[in-house]
């Protein structure tokens, strides 16, 4: 999430003003409406909870959103043909049942009575929009390429081809076919997440600019709408009555503030003003982790995300895969979570996760702490750059603005220092301003995460395939690894597929474009009498899943 450009962070980032009122329980539900001031119709108390996220979302149009701030609100407001559960598997949502032919490639689903916030039907047509929407070149989609399983979607998308060649139809109101170029094992995972939201066709050409505040403009068709925004300060969001498992969600209202330390988020969980802390909203601060490990307060599982440095390899020192190997090398990432993150994450040996299923294991890319290997990768990168004094060579490492990124780029900044002799300077920006830093080339180093948008092992390769994807950023592409992610595309047999995958694992560790560095555990703590508010293994919280005693 972490960038979904995710932290993910993940994205995951350090993501996300209400007076907050104590934890407000509330009493028995009565009926499906709330009045505006928070409590239902009939004088019983609203069920609500109190969030907490770390900055303002940078987007809340699903077509253009990247990170895991934006979809923690987005996967809340909007729903996909499919909505993941609790172990990130595709049930039905807007879909009420689907078919898929015999050769796999094409995937006809039936749409359920449903209805947008404003009343309008939601259509087929609405979501073969969107998609296109996404695709055409001109809407700068950085998560185009999410759809290039579909046919001629990525014709259409970088070389010019035709819009009426891409295999997403609207047969009628209640019927979306879509056609894949090859069988994609998980494809009903993808129509849930964001940039497969659907959008009101009506309501978005008729205002450009609707996804920019709430109001009768965000309209939305998932269980909750977005009933106030106060930028930078607050977000709520209010039950749907018109949503149509609305009868199901237990929840009222949502508050969530914008707060952006740690500690502050802390400091309100323990005065009761907000009911959880962790993914995908704010992070647990650092300094309380053991203050909660020792009430036994703490959660902790295991999820599939990577938080990783990027390398810009379009600078003059990155751009040497040997310089790259000598800081992957010298991290020591036990040290790091035992001393700093103190989360149990596991050391990032790879590019995918251990929560992957068929990549649980240490697939022998690299060892931690290898002081001699990256000495070793340091002096072939120095006299390959002309350089002869490790002190001539200067690093800058960006982060966005956490208590926690901070305090892991210390500790990298000390290793390199200790270890190689390289200085390096620590370079903070507020999420949205470090997102344009990141996009745009404007960095050397670079922390960033990585929240799988499926679970499977291709989310966390496809973003490197080229150096035009959206989600790359480092400058880097191989036509090797290229080669090997077209052959997994392409074929049937998973066990081969899964081997073309570690293939193509095994080319971008050698070249290291990105420093892999851990992989996530989710650490949250809930307040009693609240049910089923936890993240599922791609790190989303659906709301409507949640219960208030």
């Amino acid at each position: 999430m972490i960038k979904n450009k995710k932290f993910l962070l993940l994205t995951v980032l350090a993501v996300f003003s209400l007076v907050l009122a104590a934890c407000g329980f509330g009493g028995e539900k009565s009926d499906n409406s709330s009045s505006s001031d928070g409590t239902k119709d009939s004088g019983s108390k609203a069920k609500e909870i109190h969030l907490a996220i770390a900055s303002e979302p940078p987007s809340l149009h699903p077509q253009l959103a990247t990170d895991t701030t934006s979809s923690a609100i987005l996967i809340n407001v909007f729903e996909g043909l499919t909505v993941s559960d609790a172990d990130g598997k595709p049930t039905p949502g807007m879909a009420e049942k689907w078919d898929v032919s015999e050769d796999k490639k094409t995937y006809t689903f039936h749409l359920r009575d449903a209805k947008w916030s404003n009343g309008d039907p939601v259509v087929a047509g609405d979501f073969e929009y969107a998609w296109k929407w996404a695709l055409n070149p001109e809407n700068l989609s950085e998560y185009s390429s999410i759809f290039f399983p579909i046919k001629g979607a990525q014709a259409y998308n970088e070389k010019g081809g035709s819009i009426d060649a891409v295999g997403i139809k609207a047969e009628d109101d209640k019927t979306l076919v879509v056609t894949l170029e090859n069988p994609t094992p998980y494809f009903l995972e993808l129509t849930g997440f964001k940039t497969y939201l659907p959008v009101n066709q009506k309501v978005t050409e008729a205002n450009k600019e609707w996804y920019t505040d709430a109001g009768e403009n965000f309209v939305t068709n998932g269980p909750f709408k977005l009933s106030d925004w106060k930028h930078s300060e607050s977000i709520v969001l209010a039950k749907n009555a018109d949503y149509w498992d609305a009868s199901n969600v237990d929840l009222d209202t949502v508050n969530i503030d914008m707060v952006e330390k740690e500690a502050t988020v802390a400091t309100k969980y323990k005065g009761g003003e907000l009911d959880y802390i962790g993914a995908p909203f704010q992070t647990v601060d650092l300094n309380v982790i053991d203050e909660f490990k020792k009430d036994k307060s703490l959660r902790i599982k295991d999820t599939a995300s990577i938080y990783w440095y990027k390398f810009n390899t379009k600078d003059k020192i990155m751009s040497n895969a040997n310089i790259r190997k000598a800081l992957t090398l010298a991290i020591d990432r036990q040290k790091l979570i035992d001393n700093v993150t103190k989360g149990e994450q596991k050391p990032a040996t790879g590019m995918i996760p251990v929560a992957v299923p068929k990549f649980e294991e240490d697939r022998g890319y690299m060892k931690d702490n290898d002081v001699d290997g990256a000495k070793a990768a340091l002096e072939a990168g120095m006299k390959e750059l002309g350089i002869k004094d490790p002190k001539d060579i200067k690093v800058n490492i960006s982060f966005n603005t956490s208590e926690a990124h901070a305090a892991i780029a210390q500790y990298v900044q000390e290793e390199w220092k200790t270890k190689l002799g390289i200085t390096s300077q620590l370079d903070n920006s507020e999420w949205q301003v470090y997102l344009e830093k990141i996009n745009t080339g404007d960095y050397q180093v670079g922390r960033m995460g990585w929240v799988a948008d499926y679970l499977d092992a291709y989310t966390f390769l496809e973003m490197f395939d080229t150096a035009k994807n959206g989600n790359n950023d480092t400058g880097w592409e191989n036509a090797e690894y290229k080669g090997f992610l077209d052959k997994a595309i392409a074929e049937v047999d998973e066990a081969k597929r899964i081997d073309y995958l570690k293939q193509a694992e095994a080319v971008i560790m050698k070249e290291l474009p990105v420093a892999p560095i851990y992989y996530y555990t989710n650490l949250s703590v809930v307040k009693d009498g609240i049910e089923n508010l936890n993240p599922n293994p791609t790190g989303d919280i659906h709301l409507k899943y949640v219960k208030v005693k």
